[in-house]
């Protein structure tokens, strides 16, 4: 067998031993990691610290918007379609300053520079992308985050040892398809000195022996019942009435018996942060806030995106920067006519829906024929009461060859594809921390890079020295 093959299976098996890899693959594997060069990992080790500035700013402005500080539509829009009980909890007081702790933005390499598309403040990926690179380091690979970047990153989020009490991974129905990866991210843990258990919300058990003591959070784990100090919600906020003893969840967390990351703030998990990046007369908060440069550099990676708002704007009023055929556009409904080379964009729900999820949702313009995307265009405008859509310029990928075992035929074959590749950023107290980049290779015919059984999944390399 060819030394490509070998490094192939080697890197099967190491994923096959952590459950992670079945049979029938759900992706393909490369003989080797993403190469990056010196200024792509210069790029994302200085986008992080960025993003997490961003985070912080995209709160601070809400919570201003709510109090009359910043305008008014900013709450309003990131506040459209949720349940008022959510917004009230999210809003108090012991929350303030919380923002999620893991940080994961999909970027796209073009010709021109990187593209970010969308974070991700509930990211799948975690232990895919951790066993891939203790996977390839194995075989003498260098990665960016190393062997372990990706465990020890996820574990600094809880502090170290028993000092840092129970962990508990919770995830949901919704999100059963990582369940696997998610308790090969526990047992790292546990690997590595911490309480950690991957859970699914019914395992969890509440009590509150006297009104006057913190109500505690069990788990039930298969070393026994644990009390809670920290939960990682990998659940997304629209299920939450679908999620057992959620609301006991919530009630521990608001009287301090448990910490919960990400934080229940549904205005930190929408696209359409992206359209208030870009909008003008935000632009003064922006910059004081990020400081110019920062502000200026995220503008730059961060398309141009708008909110699909059907309300009618006055006669003398346009749609800021957006035009079609290099005319101003004032009604979204001029878009529905739009050519397939007009259409250079990308549609989808902002938050808080299972559309909202992956790809369910996305709609690239000029992928589907003009009848189809007026009909598009009006599903988006529709929904705006309940599930506000976002619209964003597209930004091609550009194209990378790369090898993989074609498990069929026994032997390596290439394939020509774009790629995305997602960072993932974890943050103690004010210290960001790179754990790791995955990178999924799709097809070059494909225009929503995501994982598929024909797409090439392999963490990324630092360049060799």
């Amino acid at each position: 067998m060819s030394e490509e093959g070998r490094r192939c299976l080697a890197v099967q098996h190491a994923l096959q031993a952590a459950g992670l890899f079945e049979s029938s693959a759900a992706w393909r594997v490369s003989p080797v990691p993403f190469p990056l060069t010196a200024d792509e990992v210069s790029f994302f080790e200085d986008l992080g610290p960025r993003l997490w500035s961003f985070s912080k700013a995209l709160n601070r402005l809400y919570l201003e918007s709510v109090k009359g500080r910043q305008p008014f539509w900013v709450h309003q829009y990131l506040d459209q379609g949720k349940p008022q009980a959510l917004l009230e909890y999210a809003r108090m007081k012991r929350f303030r300053e919380a923002v999620p702790s893991v940080i994961r933005p999909d970027v796209i390499p073009t010709e021109a520079g990187m593209t970010i598309t969308e974070l991700d403040s509930v990211p799948g990926g975690i232990g895919i992308t951790g066993s891939l690179s203790a996977a390839y380091a194995a075989l003498g690979d260098t990665l960016v985050g190393g062997a372990d970047g990706m465990i020890d990153g996820f574990a600094g989020l809880f502090g170290s040892g028993e000092d840092a009490g129970c962990v508990a991974i919770v995830v949901s129905d919704e999100a059963e398809d990582y369940r696997t990866e998610m308790d090969w991210v526990a047992c790292r843990l546990r690997d590595k000195g911490l309480d950690a258990w991957c859970v699914h919300p019914r395992d969890l058990r509440f009590t509150e022996e006297q009104p006057s003591l913190v109500p505690t959070l069990f788990a039930s784990t298969p070393s026994g019942e644990r009390p809670v100090s920290h939960v990682y919600r990998f659940f997304e906020l629209f299920d939450l009435d679908n999620i057992p003893k959620s609301e006991l969840l919530m009630y521990t967390a608001k009287k301090g018996g448990v910490s919960v990351t990400p934080p229940y703030k549904p205005w930190m998990e929408e696209k359409l942060a992206f359209a208030l990046l870009h909008h003008p007369m935000l632009e003064k908060f922006w910059a004081d806030e990020l400081g110019p440069d920062v502000f200026a550099h995220l503008r730059q990676v961060m398309p141009k995106t708008w909110i699909v708002d059907p309300r009618p704007l006055p006669p003398s009023a346009i749609i800021p920067d957006l035009t079609l055929d290099g005319k101003a556009v004032s009604d979204w409904r001029q878009l529905a006519q739009a050519t397939q080379k007009q259409r250079q964009c990308v549609l989808k729900p902002s938050g808080f829906s299972e559309l909202a999820w992956g790809s369910r949702g996305v709609v690239v313009g000029h992928d589907i024929p003009q009848s189809a995307w007026a009909a598009k265009l009006d599903q988006a405008l529709d929904a705006f009461s309940s599930t506000p859509y976002v619209f964003q310029a597209f930004h091609k990928g550009r194209q990378f060859e790369m090898t993989y075992w074609d498990e069929r035929a026994g032997q390596p074959a290439s394939m020509e594809g774009r790629a995305r590749l997602s960072p993932y950023y974890f943050v103690s107290g004010d210290e960001v921390t790179l754990g790791g980049i995955l990178a999924t290779v799709c097809p070059k015919d494909k225009k929503l890079l995501h994982g598929m059984r024909d797409a090439i999944m392999a963490p990324c390399a630092l360049p060799m020295r």
